[in-house]
């Protein structure tokens, strides 16, 4: 008390000595009372503010105050993404998500098509150097082979009484330890998080720093935190060119854009994790292409229909469906124009085009597509390529895929409760 008080008096003293017309006085126990804007205080601003001024200063740090309050209160949880080209040289979109106690920051690929998520751990063969050392987490614990998790893995097993499983992703194998940990998305912890600790991968399909599982079922990001996001998110993806973290993961029903367009999400419980969606047609320019309708018919027994997929980077469609979509570019584009092919690209010019607009036509909810959405450019000469192909010509090829490429600059909405998911253009990048 005696410490406070004198060094009180002292910057007192100091303000009478900078201001003479300051008398400061001690009545008694009681100090003279110094207000903020009086001319003795030791906050008042140097040079006087206007009226004006001081109500704009205040009007802007009421703002930021509301802001503030307004996260308190909403619980606004948003998570920038990045373009793992730029930052990890993945093909993927990143986030920044903090692993255990103390924090360890890595950079998760999102994957709306997987469920659990998955990281590289100390000591794991084949992995990248960047990995999460469970050691250092006073929060970290294995799970065991009896609990209910364990039953939701795919391929689990039981190794010195704890729950392992393994997975293909690409051309990859994963081998991993189903375990717990608080996981930071945002400013949210997240305790008690169930995840793969990789002791093992082969092939280079995995992203480097792990995986963050956005699917539908029951271990991804959706499920975990139900409570807190009620099963619902969006995202923007930035241009796969741009340097830093400007798209963004929104977490919850809040702050989700009102005016958007919806179509229905249908369930397929063969691929309970997939976003299937009613593609009802394609529109190249102003005319509808013909495509056969099992191209585009949702059959949940062949797993045939159409997603929207944040892994994949170039839009897939079944062969009769890209031909007719192909054939009509090209006829828009000007049939008397040489097509050439790059990689597995089958309709590239060496010359300026004009590019017509793409329109993919949902139940309820048109997408049309700018240019940055349609075409790719080649970094060596002035090849430009129509950023689409046919799907893999197996017996499986039943899927259309609306991959990143396409989404770039989007909204997606994904609203699960309501069963939908909604498109609106956003710049992003």
């Amino acid at each position: 008390m005696k410490l406070t008080l004198s060094l009180l008096f002292l910057s007192l003293s100091i303000v009478q000595g900078l201001n003479p017309k300051c008398n400061l006085q001690d009545h008694g126990s009681t100090l003279q009372v110094i207000h903020v804007f009086s001319p003795c205080s030791p906050f008042r601003p140097s040079k006087p503010l206007s009226w004006e001024e001081s109500v704009l200063q205040m009007q802007a740090k009421d703002k930021t105050r509301l802001q503030f309050l307004d996260s308190l209160v909403a619980r606004k949880s948003v998570v920038p993404i990045a373009s793992g080209r730029q930052i990890i040289q993945s093909p993927t979109y990143i986030v920044r998500a903090k692993i255990g106690t103390p924090p360890q920051t890595l950079l998760l690929a999102m994957d709306t098509s997987n469920d659990a998520a998955w990281i590289p751990c100390t000591a794991c063969d084949g992995c990248s150097s960047t990995l999460f050392g469970p050691e250092r987490s006073t929060t970290f614990k294995n799970v065991s082979c009896a609990s209910p998790e364990c039953k939701q893995v795919p391929n689990p097993g039981c190794g010195l009484s704890s729950c392992n499983f393994n997975l293909t992703y690409g051309s990859s194998s994963i081998a991993a330890n189903l375990v717990q940990d608080t996981v930071t998305l945002a400013t949210d912890p997240i305790p008690n998080y169930n995840f793969g600790c990789v002791s093992k991968t082969t092939g280079t399909s995995a992203p480097p720093q792990g995986l963050l599982g956005l699917g539908r079922g029951p271990l991804s990001l959706l499920s975990q935190t139900q409570n807190l996001y009620q099963s619902t998110f969006s995202y923007c993806l930035p241009s796969f060119k741009s340097l830093n973290f400007s798209g963004s993961l929104r977490l919850g029903p809040v702050a989700q854009p009102k005016r958007i367009k919806f179509t229905p999400l249908l369930k397929n419980p063969r691929r309970s994790s997939l976003y299937y969606v009613n593609l009802d047609a394609i529109r190249v320019g102003r005319r509808v292409v013909d495509i056969p309708p099992a191209a585009l018919a949702f059959n949940p027994t062949t797993g045939a229909g159409t997603i929207f997929d944040s892994g994949t980077v170039f839009t897939r469609l079944v062969e009769p469906a890209y031909v007719a979509v192909r054939d009509e570019f090209r006829r828009r584009v000007g049939a008397n124009l040489t097509v050439t092919s790059l990689g597995g690209f089958d309709t590239c010019y060496n010359v300026p085009i004009v590019v017509p607009t793409i329109t993919f036509m949902f139940s309820g909810m048109n997408v049309t597509l700018p240019q940055d959405n349609i075409l790719i450019h080649s970094t060596a000469g002035s090849t430009t390529c129509l950023a689409m192909a046919a799907a893999p010509t197996n017996v499986n090829s039943v899927l259309n895929v609306i991959a990143n490429m396409q989404q770039q600059n989007h909204r997606l909405l994904f609203d699960i409760p309501n069963s939908r998911v909604g498109v609106a253009r956003e710049l992003c990048t």
